[in-house]
């Protein structure tokens, strides 16, 4: 099993180019299900879920190649499976995206439960509720999901009770091929979301936005595939930011046009860094000891991003004061918590609330990412720590991040990977 070995005390200094975002591609890979021909995806980041949908892809039937410069082509000329296998499904937490769009292309659909991080259980009643207001029969068995459309997807009038990106997306996967029209009320609005609204456009669905973010979803016969380039991964942008925070240095991320970068960049200010943005770049100082933020809470977008928590964590566990967190959207995302106070941070937990007492130092040692985040938020206390840290099962590292090591070890870092 790999692990990262991380001599801690270098600062970050330098430039590096921002991957694709893996909550866009991710959608956008299960919404191919739905087109006919050939699909190339541009900017697409080298992740093991992006293989992972790869190879659920494949197993319905598709044909995917890879070209250089991060583009992928997924080429579709019929599916002729409508079962994913489990060791399929628990490859990655999100596969659970593939249900609307093959219950739409083939009146059918069985699956098992997904995989992935361990972070609670996600509300799969939202989806499967609303797929059955489109005409689906559903039933669970033992783990596995079968639905059946023997007269076809229909539009409905749909309601969220949570702004769910999950459900948002299969809802919305659903729907571009259904009979009629589709009204989803209150869904997630997070980048990720436009982008695959984008994507389904360019291909030929009929989706319109109204001003309280109403989707309106029109049904058509048919989508064809398209060229299209993914958004840049803001969580990623945010992970380098404190890698460069937290070690007292200075960053440059180029290829970051279309993130709304003040949403988060707010955050490193309040924390004592200088941030400047451009049309295409941010650039991150930090020089003094980091303050504390007095309390941030999770919420759907355009709210503190629960994917952003674990890494803010990790850099105010060495800040100036007393951070307390909220943590709104997941019930187990505070896994990481003993691994950085096995590394010297001062965080105990009440439930959903988490206090951050800043320290002076932390110090290397072995610990384990639990989680896609949470390794992240190792890697940046490792970063900060005095000494040598090991970080284990970093398989859930490489589900969110492009050569990670590579890029950081760009800029300064001393971190390698060892199997």
């Amino acid at each position: 099993m790999s692990r990262f070995i991380v001599h801690g005390g270098n600062k970050i200094n330098g430039e590096i180019k921002l991957q694709g975002a893996k909550n866009s591609i991710l959608p956008i890979l299960s919404a191919a299900v739905l087109t006919d021909g050939e699909t190339v995806l541009r900017n697409c980041p080298e992740l093991s879920d992006v293989y992972a949908a790869g190879r659920i892809l494949t197993h319905l039937g598709c044909k995917i190649k890879k070209e250089n410069n991060n583009s992928l082509v997924v080429v579709n000329n019929g599916i002729s499976e409508n079962t994913i296998p489990d060791r399929l499904m628990r490859e990655m937490r999100s596969s659970i995206i593939f249900l609307g769009p093959v219950i739409s292309r083939c009146g059918e659909c069985s699956l098992s439960f997904p995989g992935g991080c361990q972070l609670g259980p996600r509300p799969l009643d939202i989806h499967l509720n609303s797929l059955r207001k489109m005409g689906v029969s559903i039933s669970e068995e033992h783990g596995n999901i079968r639905c059946s459309a023997p007269a076809g997807i229909k539009g409905a009038k749909i309601i969220l009770p949570f702004p769910s990106v999950g459900a948002t997306e299969n809802i919305l996967l659903a729907a571009v091929l259904a009979e009629g029209e589709t009204e989803l009320r209150n869904p997630a609005r997070e980048p990720e979301i436009i982008d695959l609204i984008q994507y389904l456009r360019l291909c030929g669905a009929k989706i319109d936005i109204s001003e309280d973010s109403t989707l309106n979803i029109k049904g058509v016969s048919k989508l064809s595939g398209c060229e299209y380039s993914v958004i840049p991964d803001r969580i990623a942008a945010v992970t380098y930011m404190a890698a460069a925070a937290a070690t007292g240095g200075a960053l440059k991320i180029t290829d970051t046009a279309g993130i709304d970068t003040e949403l988060f960049s707010v955050y490193f200010e309040q924390m004592g860094c200088s941030v400047y943005t451009g049309n295409d770049s941010i650039y991150i100082k930090s020089g003094k000891r980091l303050k504390a933020i007095k309390s941030l809470k999770t919420m759907p977008y355009p709210g503190f991003p629960t994917d952003m928590q674990a890494i803010m964590m990790a850099l105010l566990s060495i800040a100036e004061g007393t951070s307390v967190f909220e943590e709104n959207i997941f019930e187990s995302r505070y896994k990481h918590v003993d691994a950085l106070n096995k590394m010297g941070a001062d965080i105990k937990v009440y439930g959903k609330i988490a206090v951050v007492e800043g320290v002076k130092k932390l110090y290397g040692t072995e610990v384990e990412a639990t989680d896609l985040r949470g390794g992240a938020a190792m890697i940046i206390a490792s970063l900060a720590a005095e000494g040598t840290t090991v970080i284990s099962n970093i398989n859930h590292i490489d589900r969110g991040y492009e050569n990670i090591e590579y890029l950081l070890s760009s800029v300064g870092a001393d971190i390698k990977r060892k199997s």
